[in-house]
């Protein structure tokens, strides 16, 4: 397994939006494609006892999510391997994203119509992996939510930060996605996401312009394998 293939498949399985943000994991192509079909899940998650004043922030944050339809941002990412990359992260709700590498990585995700996209230029390898199976799929619904088919598992406030993790109450086996947000004002810093294989991915985001107007074509799918 190349550390480019392993970075291929993390990103279909793991990315996600935000203001200030950070996502992605490391698998391999097979194991990609193994969790874009259905597959047994673990038992119910186990969801944390939250306060008053937490769910008061957690009021605040979704406030904030739905707040933003369009982003753009630079990134950095930081995969389970260690290894830094840079790029260009662009976003529209209800579900749409690019996530472009800086050169020399020849890397672009984009997801659109229900799916996440993955390309390697260099590889030639297109990974697609349905929406619904990625926590990617949480962040760019109509309306986003932190409650209902989402159980939160973790729920931190100190610094001037707020972190709260989440996985789908229905699948958590398919990976948990943390949230991290400045307190004030309420803007989403960075994700982390942390795959069924365990391998985390996380990206910051800079530089970031919400309420953008994004050019068309700018979601549009790579080729897909027929």
């Amino acid at each position: 397994m190349t550390s480019r293939s392993g970075k291929f498949s993390a990103l279909c399985l793991a990315l996600s939006v935000g203001g200030g943000v950070s996502a992605l994991a490391p698998v391999a192509p097979a194991m990609a494609q193994e969790a874009a079909q259905a597959a047994p899940q673990a038992d119910a998650p186990q969801g944390i006892t939250l306060s008053a004043s937490d769910k008061v922030w957690l009021g605040k944050i979704e406030k904030a999510l739905n707040s933003v339809t369009t982003f753009q941002a630079h990134m950095q990412q930081l995969d389970a391997d260690g290894k830094r990359t840079t790029g260009v992260v662009l976003m529209q709700r209800p579900g749409q994203m690019r996530l472009a590498y800086d050169p020399p990585t020849p890397l672009l995700l984009v997801a659109n119509q229900g799916k996440v996209v993955f390309r390697d230029n260099q590889l030639d390898q297109t990974t697609v992996i349905p929406m619904e199976r990625t926590p990617l799929g949480l962040l760019l619904r109509q309306h986003v939510s932190l409650a209902n088919d989402v159980t939160i598992t973790g729920f931190q406030h100190e610094g001037g930060l707020v972190q709260v993790t989440v996985v789908r109450t229905s699948s958590p086996g398919d990976g948990s996605l943390t949230l991290v947000f400045y307190d004030n004002p309420v803007a989403l810093r960075s994700w982390s996401v942390v795959d069924a294989q365990g391998r985390e991915t996380r990206v910051t985001l800079f530089d970031v312009k919400s309420g953008i107007s994004i050019p068309a074509g700018t979601f549009t799918l790579p080729a897909q394998p027929e």
